[in-house]
């Protein structure tokens, strides 16, 4: 079993913090075996994550978080970025269309751009896995909705740290059963679903730094537009 983290933010997601090498250095320091960058609507720090990755002793897994018209939802194991702000099972064509696997994040917290309320229960299934783990929910009421949500629909399961700062990369993971230590064979395990979860959830003082962090960062980018 491949211990992977499917779901890290750098500092080129509007609300990351830390450069690939930050996170990559975090993977390997808590024994991670794969690393996906998934910053939001962005995939040219994840490409370079992954072609760093063999120098970390890591699987690199380029992948992005797209922002699709109902929601977010991770695309991981692409290496063309997918538009955003198209429906969401256009994206998921699109995912699928560039040889990657479609998860959906966070489901069913609307706050955080789930996509649940926006979409009907089949469509929703139709997603290749749903993250049923997500480090940053505060109550974990959502997790457990989307994990009996995937349990009833039959869909494979992944967790993820959803972290922002490097710190916090390997908060939740998601064990494969992969055949060998190989971007594809991942992929193919977690379509299969060959896969358990693990995790904590990240510390809420940490969460309000992220969230702060992000928010700040988020304001001195649109003021740079206008400078």
């Amino acid at each position: 079993m491949l211990s992977v983290e499917l779901h890290a933010h750098s500092e080129l997601s509007y609300d990351g913090r830390d450069p690939v090498e930050m996170l990559l250095e975090q993977a390997r320091a808590v024994g991670l075996d794969a690393l996906a960058v998934t910053d939001h609507d962005e995939i040219d720090a994840s490409l370079r994550a992954a072609d760093l990755a063999e120098e970390y002793g890591l699987v690199g897994i380029p992948g992005m978080e797209v922002t699709s018209a109902d929601g977010h939802v991770l695309a991981i194991g692409v290496e063309e970025a997918v538009p955003s702000g198209e429906p969401f099972v256009d994206t998921l064509d699109a995912i699928r269309d560039r040889g990657g696997i479609a998860i959906v994040p966070h489901p069913f917290q609307s706050s955080r751009s789930g996509v649940a309320p926006n979409v009907s229960t089949a469509t929703l299934a139709s997603a290749d896995a749903i993250e049923v783990y997500n480090s940053r929910l505060l109550t974990g009421r959502a997790n457990r909705k989307a994990e009996r949500f995937a349990r009833s629909h039959n869909r494979p399961m992944t967790a993820g740290s959803d972290a922002h700062i490097a710190e916090m990369v390997g908060q939740a993971v998601t064990r494969v059963g992969a055949d060998e230590r190989s971007l594809e064979a991942i992929l193919d395990a977690i379509r299969d679903g060959r896969t358990s979860v693990e995790g904590k959830r990240t510390p809420w003082h940490i969460s309000f730094r992220q969230a702060a962090g992000g928010a700040k960062r988020r304001v001195k980018n649109r003021l740079a537009e206008f400078f």
